[in-house]
This record gives C-alpha cells, sequence and structure tokens, in this order.
C-alpha cells in the first residue's frame, strides 16, 4: 500500500484518529498537547493516535490527504475536521462535544 492508502485505511478503521507529533503520554509540541486535551476533556476513550515523527512519509502523506499543511490533525469517522486552533474553537463553543456525541464516539 502506498502512504495515501495506509492514511485512508487508519482514518476509516478508526472512529477517532489524531495525527500529532509525539504521543498522548509525550506529546512533542504544544500544538498537538492541547489536541490530546481537548478530547480527553470531551470524554474521548478510544483515541487512535499516529506519531508522524516516526514516519516521514506518513508526516509527509498526511498534509497531503487533507490539503492541509500543519499536524495535529482530527479525524472523526473518516472525515477531516481539523487543527489544534480549529478543535480549540469547536470545544470552546461546545461543537466539539455535540459532534462527538453526534458521531456516537462520546455519550450524551
Amino acid at each position: 500500500m502506498d502512504t495515501q492508502d495506509v492514511i485512508r485505511e487508519q482514518v476509516t478503521t478508526n472512529p477517532v484518529v489524531l495525527y500529532m507529533k509525539g504521543t498522548p503520554q509525550f506529546p512533542q509540541c504544544g500544538f498537538s498537547s492541547t489536541a490530546v486535551q481537548i478530547l480527553s476533556a470531551c470524554g474521548v476513550k478510544n483515541l487512535h493516535t499516529v506519531n508522524v515523527l516516526a514516519d516521514e512519509a506518513i508526516r509527509q502523506g498526511i498534509k497531503q490527504f487533507a490539503n492541509w499543511p500543519t499536524i495535529p490533525q482530527l479525524y472523526v469517522n473518516g472525515e477531516f475536521v481539523g487543527g489544534s486552533d480549529i478543535m480549540r474553537e469547536m470545544y470552546q463553543s461546545g461543537e466539539m462535544q455535540q459532534m462527538l456525541k453526534d458521531a456516537g464516539i462520546v455519550e450524551a
């Protein structure tokens, strides 16, 4: 499989996927840390993360996949949501929590 196929499989076989720098336990940038904190605060339990620092092909490929230049990137049920700034805005407005409830990711 090429990189785009790998990414497509990751985002379609996991309900919530976060492409980030580092891991949830040891994020390697503030934006990735913020993204993990937001998802945790929303009650996401089965978060699938991909450490882009561990795979240069994925690191570059994910930017092309969504045509989005920065990392982290959040996908819910195969759909691109955005990066940490968008996640923060959605969380502060309550939109993130509602989207995750509507998607069946967290309980209402």
